[in-house]
């Protein structure tokens, strides 16, 4: 079973500017048959100036961008309930974390943020650091 990779802010924020790091694990997902995805409120997250549009245009056709919809934001909410978080500030990585539970397994997540991805998305995620 191949399984999936999804790029947190940073993760799809360094593939933007074709990081080293971000790019070898791309093309390592590519070669075992891994589906490689991020979500649509990680693209408002990631986007800056340094990286050209035509670049985010090219990396966002690459991979998967899984919608937010209101069921994963029901979801979402009571994930943060259970961890008592405000979701003022962990909205972004509650959604990301219910779409990475729900991936078809095993599943990786490359991040900046380890510590809170690895509790929102529990022990079936791995979580690497960047």
């Amino acid at each position: 079973m191949p399984g999936t990779l999804l790029l947190d802010s940073e993760g799809l924020s360094r593939l933007y500017l074709n990081d080293r790091q971000v790019v070898a694990f791309l093309q390592a997902a590519a070669a075992e048959g891994v589906r490689v995805g991020t979500t649509a409120m990680t693209v408002i997250e990631a986007d800056h100036a340094r990286a050209h549009p035509a670049r985010i245009r090219w990396a966002l056709s690459r991979i998967d961008v899984h919608d937010v919809t209101r069921e994963i934001g029901s979801q979402a909410a009571a994930l943060l309930r259970e961890h008592r978080l405000h979701g003022h500030k962990y909205a972004i990585d509650a959604a990301f974390a219910v779409i990475a539970r729900s991936a078809p397994g095993p599943v990786t997540v490359l991040t900046s943020d380890p510590e809170d991805l690895t509790l929102l998305c529990g022990p079936r995620v791995l979580v690497v650091g960047l």
